[in-house]
């Protein structure tokens, strides 16, 4: 087969302004931090991007009475109507500044260009327009003619969307009245730090938002603080165990978007070529980084070698490199850490006798890479079929009827997502029932939009994010108003 050659598209660099280092963003404006100062690199070229520092629990505890400060005094005090002006503010300046915050997470995060460019860039603005609209409409979320914002939300996101989950937890926070304290991921704090500045360019009253910076411990002390009302957190399942082990008891509310392990089903009945793509977006996007990727691959037992070559096909024109060429499909993954543990998952699936194949590609010299890769002859309890690998990497396997597809993709201590191809609606209806997956997507796949509420089961965590319910995560009743811990 004879595939085009493209010639190099590079996006400029030269829209970004970085500044050698950054401190924590704290009551409005930037203070040197009092831990550590740790480097952010780029995962494509492991080139120095800036520095950044790290905020210890005197830092998280100045953030936390900033953040009270902004919400007795100002926040709270707002009409409705008021502080939607600010989202609706903020939500423009993203707007104009798409360009260059796309460029920051590439950067930053390693994903394509064309990816954080179309896809996380308007999903971000779209969450603040979206949020800006109900500011003054909070009495129809469902909690009473009069209901009442929680106070400091904790917010820790993520490093797969770094920019798009800060987007999910500040919109309806600041919305319902609340003011926030939000850690962005050690890898990927650029696009939080350049968010700071937005605030500052919107005129966002001081201490509504603040963004430290930090690892671990930063995140733990930050959850562990007496003067947060709300803790929200999207990340792995371990941690996530332990920010619900540490709250057991008070009564700060939370919301924990945790790891997936989706399956994406298709039937006989399929359009196959639209199934396929619906494959490649449900695993291969974002270099697999997506809790809801569809990372198990169920396929009707007569359309396994069809489909199976297809896809390979497929795969083969997907084009791996810098990601800030407009031309690449795959990207960097984030860490070396990240990348050491996808190879070790992959390494458990030969062991365990998965069939594996891999794209032929050139992997950069530089850079911490994963060709995509598929697994046949996969058995339920392979590792690669029970845990979350958070890479390019997917589990084929069989079905013969709906009901042992439903069995199949039950199978999992993960309730985030599932896919579904047929052209039978009340197939899909039936399947939709039965599938425990809070998430689940009809003939497409990785599709958001701010109204929809996302969030999962079991071990995917608890609460939803997004819509009405995401608005409500951050409220509640007026007579149920709580008083702290």
């Amino acid at each position: 087969m004879t595939f085009l050659e493209y010639a190099p598209a590079p996006e400029s660099t030269a829209i970004l302004d970085i500044k050698p280092s950054y401190g924590l963003f704290i009551g409005g404006e930037f203070v040197d931090a009092r831990g550590d100062a740790f480097a952010t690199i780029s995962p494509s070229t492991e080139e120095h991007i800036t520095t950044v520092g790290e905020a210890n629990a005197d830092d998280v505890d100045r953030a936390v009475k900033a953040a009270r400060l902004a919400y007795d005094k100002t926040w709270s005090k707002l009409s409705g109507s008021e502080r939607g002006k600010y989202l609706f503010r903020i939500a423009r300046i993203i707007q104009e500044r798409s360009r260059e915050l796309a460029v920051a997470e590439t950067m930053d995060n390693g994903k394509p260009i064309r990816e954080t460019r179309d896809v996380d860039m308007p999903l971000v603005a779209a969450w603040f327009f979206y949020y800006a609209g109900w500011a003054d409409k909070l009495e129809y979320a469902g909690l009473g003619p009069k209901p009442q914002s929680l106070g400091v939300a904790a917010q820790i996101v993520p490093w797969n969307f770094p920019l798009l989950m800060l987007a999910w937890k500040i919109a309806p926070a600041l919305a319902a009245g609340n003011t926030v304290v939000l850690k962005p991921a050690e890898t990927t704090p650029l696009t939080a730090l350049l968010f700071a500045e937005i605030c500052q360019q919107a005129g966002l009253p001081e201490g509504v938002v603040n963004i430290i910076t930090g690892a671990g411990s930063t995140g733990a002390a930050l959850v562990a603080h007496p003067g947060i009302n709300k803790v929200a957190f999207t990340g792995s399942t371990p941690v996530g165990r332990s920010i619900a082990a540490s709250l057991a008891g008070t009564d700060v509310r939370a919301t924990l978007e945790l790891g997936g392990k989706g399956a994406n089903i298709v039937f006989d009945d399929a359009a196959i070529d639209q199934a396929i793509e619906g494959i490649v977006s449900g695993i291969f996007f974002n270099q697999g980084h997506v809790c809801c990727a569809g990372s198990r691959l169920l396929v009707q037992e007569n359309i396994h070698d069809d489909v199976l070559h297809r896809l390979q096909r497929r795969l083969q024109t997907l084009r791996l490199g810098d990601p800030l060429d407009k031309n690449t499909d795959i990207g960097a993954v984030n860490s070396k850490v990240q990348l050491e543990r996808i190879s070790a998952l992959v390494d458990a699936g030969e062991a365990e006798g998965a069939t594996r194949w891999s794209s032929d590609c050139v992997l950069p010299d530089k850079g911490f890479w994963f060709q995509p890769t598929v697994f046949t002859n996969v058995h339920t309890s392979h590792r690669v079929a029970q845990e979350e690998i958070f890479g390019p990497v997917l589990s084929v396997m069989t079905f013969r009827t709906p009901e042992e597809a439903i069995a199949k993709a039950n199978n999992t201590p993960y309730g985030l997502s599932a896919g579904i191809w047929t052209e039978k609606a009340s197939r899909m209806l039936a399947m939709a029932n039965a599938l425990r997956a809070g998430v689940i997507w009809a003939n497409t796949f990785n599709k958001f939009d701010p109204a929809s509420p996302f969030g999962g089961y079991q071990e995917s965590g608890y609460g939803r994010e997004g819509g009405r319910h995401g608005l409500a995560a951050y409220l509640e009743a007026s007579d149920q108003k709580a008083g702290g811990r």
